[in-house]
């Protein structure tokens, strides 16, 4: 709304100071401080709300140290997060722009689902929440929408670096990359030449089976949104872990997305340029601005949990930012907490059926899963586990970073 607003004092009455707002670093930053505020000074009244509502937490005894206490703690604070994001966004950002609508579409779905099963929760005193089929269905629902809309519509598209004996000089500037082109592409970290066309996966159906590549990459977005989501859904269990580990990595992908967005750095450190993709960097620090916010009650000992409403959405959102600048290939490695927490519980659950089944009692690999509870089972504090997840969390965005010239 400001940008546009601006945009109009600016051709209209030569308004001095007013171009600043066409600067994707400035809006960003201001998007970053804006949702900072906004989450900590009317995150206190949000939770102060929950809780004269008794929207408090429902905790089961589990044997882990300090959980009893915190029955009845505020939940549902994602609001806070998702409130903090979407109003600097709508002031700051290009509203038009294909990534930001697909961004603002992902926040309010996950949030969506998530409310639903924090509130069958908290005031349908259901322990289960909305029904696992439901809520994978409404996850599936998700990824063919991003997927259908990344594939098939025209603004989302990628130029491509010419060979250097194609390159000329142009009104005096070099033409390094080729014309806006639509592509199922993804970029594949470690190669030198980095770039996996989903498109191939069916070249076995013979000529044009390019024109059915878009089963292929809605596939790859469903299961990523799903794996995701769930991933840092497990991760938020102990205060601070989730909100964090989201902050640290939804940084790491602005850095990709503003050098993806904008040609001259593309150019120079030789990744995918994707016209418009810059745009997406107003919404990032946005929602990096409302984590680090919420951050601020969520630490031990915690004045709110985010619940689903938090988690479901930080996942998606996640998700689908890799997924639009190109770079989901990267997520085992930058989204590594989420996957190790997911594959704690998958092994946990697998081994103990399986010893069950052959030993007539079940066995466990872990004390306790998701890991941050196997921890805590060894006797850590839960504070220390989460500065320990979140130092793991830092190492694993740097090396990401380092990939971009890592080959």
């Amino acid at each position: 709304m400001l940008y546009y607003i601006f945009e109009y004092l600016e051709k209209e009455f030569n308004l001095t100071g007013a171009s600043v707002f066409q600067f994707i670093t400035f809006r960003a930053a201001a998007a970053f401080i804006t949702s900072l505020l906004i989450s900590m000074i009317f995150g206190k009244k949000i939770i102060n709300f929950l809780r004269r509502q008794q929207v408090g937490e429902t905790v089961r005894d589990l044997g882990l140290e300090g959980q009893v206490q915190k029955a009845g703690t505020p939940t549902m604070g994602g609001i806070i997060i998702i409130l903090s994001t979407l109003i600097p966004v709508l002031l700051l950002a290009k509203l038009e722009n294909i990534y930001i609508v697909i961004l603002l579409i992902t926040t309010l779905w996950m949030g969506v689902i998530g409310f639903t099963d924090d509130y069958i929760k908290v005031f349908k005193k259901d322990k289960q929440g909305l029904k696992g089929k439901f809520k994978v269905l409404g996850q599936v629902g998700l990824g063919i929408i991003v997927g259908t809309m990344l594939y098939f519509h025209p603004d989302v598209t990628i130029k491509e670096q010419l060979p250097v004996a194609q390159q000329i000089v142009q009104n005096g500037k070099k033409k390094v990359f080729g014309e806006e082109h639509k592509s199922t592409k993804t970029t594949v970290p470690f190669l030198k030449n980095n770039e996996l066309e989903y498109a191939k996966a069916l070249s076995f159906l013979g000529e044009g089976y390019e024109k059915y590549g878009w089963i292929v990459f809605i596939f790859v977005v469903v299961f990523l949104v799903t794996g995701v989501s769930n991933g840092a859904n497990l991760t938020d269990g102990i205060d601070g872990l989730a909100a964090g580990s989201s902050a640290i990595m939804v940084v790491a992908l602005a850095i990709f997305a503003w050098i993806s967005g904008n040609i001259i750095f593309a150019d120079y450190l030789d990744v995918m340029y994707i016209p418009k993709s810059g745009e997406m960097t107003v919404f990032i620090f946005a929602f990096a601005g409302a984590l680090i916010g919420f951050l601020w009650y969520n630490t031990y000992p915690a004045q709110v949990f985010m619940g689903d409403t938090g988690s479901l959405t930080i996942g998606g959102v996640i998700a689908v930012l890799a997924i639009a600048i190109r770079k989901e290939l990267l997520l085992p490695v930058l989204a590594g907490i989420f996957v190790v927490e997911n594959l704690s519980v998958i092994l946990q659950v697998s081994y103990f059926k399986y010893t069950k089944k052959k030993y007539g009692e079940g066995r466990r690999i872990f004390k306790m899963s998701p890991l941050h509870h196997h921890y805590q089972k060894l006797g850590y504090h839960e504070s220390k586990i989460v500065t320990r997840f979140w130092i793991v969390g830092i190492l694993l965005a740097v090396f990401t970073v380092v990939t971009l010239k890592l080959r």
